[in-house]
């Protein structure tokens, strides 16, 4: 297996309100809820995890929705976009589905040669759908089918002050390559994988720095093989003088983090064990999955979540 860093993993942001957020990822947006469990830290909160019918890493889109924390800010040092690729013809049934739910977007637009169409999610989590070559497989709903569900992970925008330290980042641990440039917006891609593989770096030397609430991104995650590769990559990490965590268990991959020098929260998780490691693929998301500490507390933390009702 490839010992390098396979694109992303999964992207980790903030939602207001549970079934809000369920409601849009699952039916307006068409991904599948992979898996429902708590946050490691607050159990009181769920995890929701989005992506494609096995949860492919690159295809994972995940979420804390902690009730009423309010709106937070984009800004400096934060991931600010998040880019799913989407099949060539389908931006403008995206755009009349969005139209149809009240979905705030913007105007279809170019950028590397590529068509996007800009939107947010009820808490104003900026995201793209962009027209993309993408053979990976999808997760068709009743409304969304093959020809415009979407695929995965296209990419990812950081914006910075300034890139150089992040670009260093990306090239000399990750393996990441600058592509090219458009204004003030470099593209790095990794040849490692042929999805899931771009970042681009927003430059802005005037930009303020935001506030991570609802509508935020929390973390980037990226992605290994395994935990053996994941603390050669430590090891690297350290060398560079750079801070990072012991490896943590999160039942369905281990993780690393560390704050890459231009202020985003990073992570390094792995392919293994996988989400079937606790329950079938058919049941994905059907049942309320706990850490193995919590489960002791099971009937006292579902009474704490809000309820949430499949549609």
């Amino acid at each position: 297996m490839d010992n390098r860093i396979l694109g992303l993993h999964h992207i980790t942001a903030i939602a207001n309100n549970a079934q809000r957020n369920y409601d849009f990822y699952t039916h307006v947006l068409g991904l599948h809820m992979v898996k429902k469990t708590v946050n490691f830290d607050d159990p009181g909160t769920y995890h929701f995890y989005y992506g494609n019918e096995e949860g492919t890493p690159g295809t994972i889109l995940t979420f804390f929705p902690w009730e009423g924390i309010g709106p937070g800010k984009n800004g400096v040092g934060m991931a600010t976009e998040i880019g799913y690729s989407v099949p060539a013809g389908s931006l403008d049934n995206w755009a009349g589905r969005f139209m149809e739910f009240g979905v705030s977007m913007g105007e279809q637009s170019e950028r590397f040669g590529e068509t996007y169409l800009p939107f947010t999610d009820p808490d104003g989590l900026a995201i793209a759908l962009i027209q993309h070559s993408d053979q990976r497989p999808v997760w068709e709903t009743a409304d969304i089918k093959l020809d415009m569900a979407t695929q995965g992970f296209h990419s990812v925008t950081l914006s910075l002050q300034t890139i150089e330290a992040t670009a260093r980042v990306l090239t000399d641990i990750f393996g990441y390559t600058l592509q090219a440039q458009e204004g003030n917006r470099y593209r790095f891609v990794t040849d490692a994988i042929p999805t899931a593989s771009i970042v681009d770096l927003l430059e802005e030397p005037k930009g303020t720095t935001g506030r991570n609430a609802a509508g935020t991104n929390h973390h980037v995650a990226f992605r290994v093989a395994n935990d053996t590769i994941q603390m050669e990559f430590r090891d690297k990490i350290l060398s560079k003088g750079l801070q990072i965590t012991p490896k943590i268990d999160r039942d369905y991959f281990f993780s690393l983090y560390f704050r890459e020098p231009g202020g985003v929260l990073f992570e390094i998780a792995t392919d293994n064990p996988g989400f079937t490691v606790d329950e079938p693929l058919e049941e994905l998301g059907t049942n309320l999955k706990l850490p193995k500490q919590y489960e002791t507390s099971r009937e006292r933390i579902e009474k704490s979540l809000p309820l949430l009702v499949a549609r």
